[in-house]
């Protein structure tokens, strides 16, 4: 019965580990679309502090501002793609988290009822050890 109480206590360990592990990869996830999402919008405040103010500018300033802001446009466009792929990924890495964390819990009460059923098969020896003694005092005879 020991054996079976070490075993399960030994698979909860387990889980926890993979519980810890989908919640890291969770976490990098999320933290990946938060960088992705922040470097968009990054990119359009850069784009949009590049539009000509009133005022006398060259041609060629105008130009090269146009030129740089339809270039951090087109980055900026070409961002949203990860961007929805990285939050996809999120999406899984939090169920994968969940589904780990239910084998986790799972896995605990396991191992709880393994450690009563042995407290309860001790108990139970205990007691009847202690009927078939004799009674302190008593002879034989």
């Amino acid at each position: 019965m020991t054996g079976l109480v070490q075993r399960r206590a030994r698979f909860a360990r387990i889980r926890q580990v993979q519980h810890l592990q989908a919640a890291a990869q969770a976490a990098h996830a999320e933290g990946r679309v938060n960088s992705l999402e922040n470097t968009a919008a990054h990119l359009s405040q850069l784009c949009h502090s590049l539009t000509p103010t009133q005022g006398s500018m060259a041609a060629a300033q105008l130009s090269n501002a146009a030129e740089l802001a339809m270039r951090l446009d087109t980055v900026r466009s070409s961002l949203t793609d990860t961007i929805v792929s990285a939050r996809a990924t999120a999406v899984e890495s939090a169920a994968r988290r969940l589904e780990a964390r239910i084998r986790q819990e799972s896995a605990e009460r396991l191992e709880e009822r393994a450690t009563r059923a042995l407290a309860l098969l001790r108990e139970r020896k205990q007691q009847a050890s202690a009927g078939r003694r004799k009674p302190a005092g008593a002879h034989e005879g």
